[in-house]
Order: structure tokens, then C-alpha cells, then sequence
């Protein structure tokens, strides 16, 4: 049978699950490639995925990353 269930995700473009740092770094790539050339389209999609790459995705400041210990 079919599942009638759908995943919620967020809207493509939705930089709301971003801190503001990670929006600034975006913003700072984003416009190095404008500089070499690259259109402002592709350019903004190159910064993204640097982003996410770099820092893993969107992440809001502390969220879910407590340090755990072992004793």
C-alpha cells in the first residue's frame, strides 16, 4: 500500500534555520564569486553549499549539541 503520510521540509530557499554568522559567511562568498565572474544566481548556490558544507547546515546557536561525557 501506498504511505499517505508526507515528511514536512522546509521550503527550498528557507535560510530560516540559519544563524546569522552563517548568513553573513553566505553573503561574504557569495559575493567573492560575484567578483570572478560568476552569475549572481549560481553564485548564491555556490555559497549555500559552501555553508552547509563547511558547518554542517543550518543550525541554530546550541541546539542539540551538548557535550556529552563519558566516565
Amino acid at each position: 500500500m501506498y504511505n499517505l503520510e508526507k515528511e514536512v521540509k522546509m521550503p527550498q530557499g528557507d535560510k530560516s534555520a540559519y544563524t546569522d554568522k552563517q548568513k553573513r559567511k553566505a553573503e561574504h562568498i557569495e559575493e567573492g564569486y560575484e567578483k570572478r565572474g560568476i552569475s549572481h544566481k549560481e553564485a548564491e548556490k555556490r555559497a549555500w553549499a559552501t555553508v552547509n558544507k563547511q558547518d554542517g547546515g543550518g543550525k541554530k546557536s546550541g541546539s542539540g549539541r551538548a557535550n556529552h561525557k563519558s566516565d
